[in-house]
């Protein structure tokens, strides 16, 4: 049987009634447009009705009446004044325009590309936060992903600043392995080259995941506000430390919080190791200490790396000695050991005679020895004793002698540390970018954030003893004698330089030569002493080594 057509009217009806439909759509927009400022009025004038009439039902029945002559008293007053119902008329009508605007959409939920974010990242944590034995698991593939993240934040590039994660009782958050992939999960997902911190509490099966802001690189090498005894590191986060110190960076005056480490008898962490990559900023650290240590004692610089970093400090006074060789090495440690021991005996002399100690113990001698390593292969090479070997008195008593070591190394050499070196320096900073199993080696403890694969010189972590791992941002204190150096930081370096005391012609000529060309500076002979006799320490005056 053929198929009859179907009538014109039912063939084209289907078109004609897009066509009214979309003719309707334009003239409605078109009259909303026109229309729209009536319509915004006549919103607001609801809105304000509504509020009149919501007030009029608050108020108690007895303060009705003169609530009423008083509105009566001040239309009979805006009728009575010239243009006052032209102007009440516009009033009423601009205010309610005001209130019937349209106000922008608040955000109350995370778009489509955030919730596609978030529910990935609730996916790739089921197999870590479930097992088949959960009747009612919290993490299941498919599941809402809701009950899981109570708090969430984005920034603007739609990347996560913050979760807080729920997880169920039975996952095992006491054991570091564990911890350790959840973290590096939700490191990976959130984005890579950013800070997080994790805070987890096992109490109440949380865990918060906030993304750390950069510590500041603008406070360079100034006087800090500080004791003697008292050593400012660098500068960390503001809920890491409970103390501040003001400070003058880019912006102007500030008070930033700093780790201080405190020297001296009654110091737990009497002496410092610092480990770190190439051009990561330990040489700056060691020469600020050096620099805030100088106004309250005296400084001996070891530098086995023998580049003339410390040659802007040759000379100065309270620099008792800046050695680059190996024969002048030894003899200024050896020098300090004898110093050492000489200071604990004039101390315990004057105890056992009731007297007070002498003036030259009570005085802070500061050795700062960078790349032992180095020193220690020359002297293995020309069959010498290692350089570190003399540390070990003191490191072992400086504390009570009022000495502090304090010994920078790089990471590919952290194995040639001595003993003595590695169980004394209970203060350590690690400076650089490095591995969390790298910075635990030498903090004895990983950091409770994720090191970054690229961070500016002098960014690492400290940890003073058994207390946290903080972040760490060591102040600027480039070598005011390198060319790269701006102008800023070098006015900065040479204004907190101690005056030069009176030389010899020949540490005149040596230092001259080492202020236009940076080269290894020369090798003076101090002459240890062979007992211990009371009196202040000799100042070695450096002359021409040997080679």
């Amino acid at each position: 049987m053929a198929r009859r057509p179907l009538p014109r009217i039912l063939s084209s009806g289907s078109a004609q009634i897009a066509r009214s439909r979309e003719i309707a759509r334009t003239a409605a927009d078109s009259a909303t447009d026109v229309l729209h400022p009536l319509i915004t009025v006549t919103r607001g004038l609801r809105k304000l009705a509504a509020a009149a009439r919501a007030k009029w039902a608050a108020t108690p029945k007895e303060r009705r009446g003169p609530t009423l002559l008083l509105v009566a008293a001040c239309v009979l007053v805006i009728a009575l004044m010239p243009y006052g119902p032209l102007l009440a008329l516009v009033t009423l009508m601009a205010t309610a325009a005001w209130k019937g605007r349209v106000r922008p959409v608040v955000k109350t939920g995370p778009d489509d590309a955030e919730l596609a974010r978030l529910k990935g990242l609730y996916e790739a944590l089921v197999p870590y936060f479930s097992v088949p034995e959960d009747p009612a698991p919290l993490f299941s593939h498919g599941g809402d992903w809701s009950g899981a993240f109570a708090e969430y934040a984005f920034d603007g590039d739609g990347r996560l600043t913050r979760l807080r994660i729920a997880y169920p009782p039975y996952f095992t958050d006491g054991e570091p392995a564990a911890r350790a992939r959840i973290e590096q999960l939700l490191h990976a997902k959130s984005g890579r080259g950013r800070e997080y911190l994790f805070d987890w509490d096992e109490e109440g099966n949380r865990l918060v995941m906030s993304v750390l802001p950069a510590l500041p690189t603008t406070i360079a090498a100034q006087r800090f506000v500080t004791v003697p005894g008292e050593t400012v590191l660098g500068f960390t986060d503001a809920d890491a430390v409970q103390r501040t110190v003001p400070v003058v960076a880019v912006d102007g005056t500030e008070d930033a919080p700093a780790v201080i480490w405190r020297t001296g008898p009654r110091s737990t962490e009497p002496h410092l190791l610092v480990v770190g990559q190439p051009g990561s900023g330990t040489t700056s650290l060691l020469r600020s200490i050096a620099l805030q240590a100088l106004p309250h004692g005296d400084v001996l610089i070891v530098e086995g790396g023998g580049t003339g970093e410390y040659a802007c400090l040759t000379g100065r006074d309270g620099v008792l000695a800046v050695e680059c060789g190996l024969s002048g090495s030894l003899a200024s440690l050896e020098w300090a050991a004898h110093e050492t021991e000489r200071r604990l005996i004039a101390a315990n002399r004057a105890r056992q005679a009731g007297h007070p100690t002498p003036e030259d113990t009570r005085r802070p001698l500061w050795i700062l020895l960078d790349r032992p390593s180095v020193l220690g292969h020359l002297a293995a090479a020309d069959g010498r004793p290692d350089p570190q070997e003399l540390l070990q008195v003191p490191l072992r008593h400086g504390r009570a002698a009022q000495v502090t070591v304090v010994v920078a190394e790089q990471f590919d050499s952290t194995d040639t540390l001595s003993e003595a070196v590695r169980t004394h320096t209970r203060a350590r900073i690690v400076l650089g970018p490095a591995a969390p199993d790298q910075i635990a080696a030498v903090l004895g403890a990983e950091p409770h954030t994720t090191p970054t694969p690229q961070v500016p010189a002098g960014r690492g972590y400290a940890r003073l003893g058994t207390g946290p791992v903080l972040r760490l941002q060591v102040p600027a204190t480039p070598d005011p004698y390198d060319d790269a150096t701006s102008e800023a930081h070098r006015q900065a370096v040479l204004e907190l330089l101690p005056e030069r005391r009176t030389a010899t012609p020949a540490e005149v000529e040596t230092t001259a030569t080492l202020e236009t060309v940076v080269v290894p500076a020369p090798e003076p002979a101090p002459a240890p002493r062979a007992e211990a006799e009371p009196g202040p320490a000799p100042r070695h005056t450096p002359v021409a080594a040997e080679g």
